[in-house]
This record gives structure tokens, C-alpha cells and sequence, in this order.
């Protein structure tokens, strides 16, 4: 971490594009945020995108806009998001997401910051600097064809990668305590609240498969259970592990134990995927090689749960 600040304080003020890499819920996105607020550009818009929350027609003219009449519902012109970051920042989030088919486009625009909205003739140009994330293995997907080397290159100019919180164990207390302070003002009324040694002993041996996101639910539940005045317990700290799966794939070799429903299998298939890749929808997507869509539809037809929501 400390080599990372270095790095930080350099890339910060210089127009270089940023690549972010590391597991769902590590703060990418608030690193972004702090490379815009410590460069020249922090006085002007910061713009976000998820890339893994929209499908390609939506996410294509999110980003680039498009005119009057482009597509059957195009009742007027939309600014894209590229456009709106002119003389900031835009941060591509979860860029591994992006279909292969977008990918040429956003490589065009990256090499002369110029785009064309959708259904529309005139070249615009804009002056952004990119920022994009990535829990992905870009280097993986680029072996695989699953992502342009080209486009690769073009983002990877001064790669950062943030490491999980399990490898970097000292700073659990400060970001337990800093959550707990900020969960308390949020539940409006004066909480003189506390974190016990116990409770902090239960924080350092958990692995944090949600990373600081998953951390952040924890303060913030154990900070709404507590009493007025009171410490924060190692029994308020313990529920943050889901509960454990009915039965194990492991098991089904096991003679005498009962098999389960093609319901059943599902679900647990699909949980402990969740579960592996810290609730990513779109790792897990990839892994049990079915559609995002299809995870979302899982999640809901076996009411699966799976803090945090990533």
C-alpha cells in the first residue's frame, strides 16, 4: 500500500490513463475519485459509467449520446456520458464487462478523443482523461479474444492495483472504527458506541471475501443492533459469514447421503459461485458459463442471498 500511495501521488497530475485492477469491493472506485480530486482536472466533472450495468445498445449511447430520431424512441438528442466529462475525468467501471463489439469504438475515441453520437454525421471532440476498473484479468481475456490487445494497451498506460483486505490486515481497526463513526451519524441521534477487543479480534481473523464493502455492512449492522451507550461485542460482529449451503458438492459421491433436488443443486451451484468471486454477478456469470441475465434470474427464482452486493 505504501508503494501504491507513491505511485498515486505521481499518475495523480499527470494525463496519463489509469487502469485499476482488483477484486470486487476494494475501493476502485473511490481511488478513481481521489486520482480526479488531486489532478488539474478536479474542478471539473468526475463521470462514471458501470459497464457491467447496462447492455451494449444502452451502454453505447450512454457513452457516446445520440440525435433525434437515431433509433425507433429517440424523440430527442442525449449527451453522452463522454461528452459531459469533457475537461475531466470518465471512469470506466468494470471494463471487462464490455462487449467485444463496443470495444472498437471506445478505442477509436481513446486514440483522437473524437466520437460520433449515434445516428449522427458531425465528429465531436472532447478533451478526457480515462480512468477505468477492472476485477478481471484483462491480460487473461485478451489471450482468450475475449478483449481487444489493442484497446488493452491503449488503457494499461499506468496500471494500480489495489490488493484485498485480507492482505492488508493493519488497516481493518482505522476503516472498522471510520465506518462505526459514520454509520452513527447516519442513525441520527447521539451514540456513544464503542468496539471492544473481542469484536476487533473477530474483524482481524475474518477473510473479507466483500473486501471493504462487506466490512462497511458489517460497522453499519453492528452499529443499528448495538444499545445506546453500549460496546460493540464479538456476537454482533459474527453473523458477517453467510449461512453455511444445506449440503456440499463434495458430498455427492457419498452413498449415504441423500441427493439432492435439480432445484437444490442449482441453487447451491450457483451460491457458492457468488460466494467465490465475493458476489460478483458477472465472474460468476462467466464461470458457470451462463448468461448475466440468467444469474439475476437465478438469484431471484432461489431468492438467493449473498452479502455484499456487488
Amino acid at each position: 500500500m505504501a508503494q501504491l500511495y507513491t505511485q498515486l501521488k505521481k499518475v495523480a497530475p499527470s494525463r496519463h490513463a489509469v487502469l485499476i485492477t482488483g477484486e470486487s469491493g476494494t475501493g476502485k472506485s473511490r481511488l478513481a475519485e481521489w486520482i480526479h480530486t488531486s489532478s488539474s482536472r478536479a474542478q471539473n466533472p468526475f463521470v462514471s459509467v458501470s459497464c457491467a450495468a447496462l447492455p451494449r445498445e444502452l451502454l453505447e449511447s450512454e457513452l457516446f449520446g445520440f440525435e433525434k430520431g437515431a433509433f425507433s424512441g429517440a424523440s430527442h438528442r442525449k449527451t453522452g456520458r463522454v461528452e459531459l466529462a469533457d475537461g475531466g475525468s470518465l471512469f470506466l467501471d468494470e471494463i471487462g464487462e464490455m462487449p467485444l463489439d463496443l470495444q472498437p469504438k471506445l478505442l477509436t475515441f481513446l486514440q483522437d478523443k473524437s466520437f460520433y453520437r449515434l445516428g449522427g454525421h458531425q465528429s465531436h471532440q472532447v478533451d478526457v482523461r480515462l480512468i477505468a476498473a477492472t476485477n478481471r484479468d484483462l491480460g487473461a481475456m485478451v489471450r482468450d479474444r475475449t478483449f481487444r490487445e489493442d484497446l488493452f494497451y491503449r488503457l494499461n498506460v499506468f496500471p494500480l492495483h489495489l490488493p484485498p483486505l485480507r492482505e492488508r490486515q493493519d488497516e481493518i481497526p482505522a476503516l472498522a472504527l471510520n465506518f462505526l463513526k459514520t454509520a452513527v451519524v447516519e442513525l441520527e441521534g447521539p451514540k456513544d458506541v464503542g468496539l471492544s477487543i473481542p469484536a476487533l479480534d473477530v474483524l482481524l481473523s475474518y477473510p473479507w471475501p466483500g473486501n471493504i464493502r462487506e466490512l462497511r455492512n458489517a460497522m453499519f449492522r453492528a452499529a443499528t443492533l448495538v444499545d445506546h451507550g453500549g460496546e460493540i461485542g464479538p456476537e454482533l460482529i459474527a453473523p458477517i459469514a453467510p449461512p453455511p449451503l444445506p449440503w456440499s458438492v463434495a458430498n455427492l459421491g457419498d452413498e449415504t447421503s441423500p441427493l439432492p433436488t435439480l432445484a437444490e443443486a442449482e441453487r447451491t451451484l450457483v451460491a457458492t459461485a457468488l460466494r467465490r468471486f465475493a458476489g460478483n454477478k458477472s465472474r460468476t456469470a462467466a464461470a458457470l458459463g451462463i448468461s448475466l441475465k440468467s444469474v439475476y434470474n437465478k438469484i431471484r427464482q432461489h431468492r438467493i442471498e449473498f452479502p455484499p452486493n456487488a
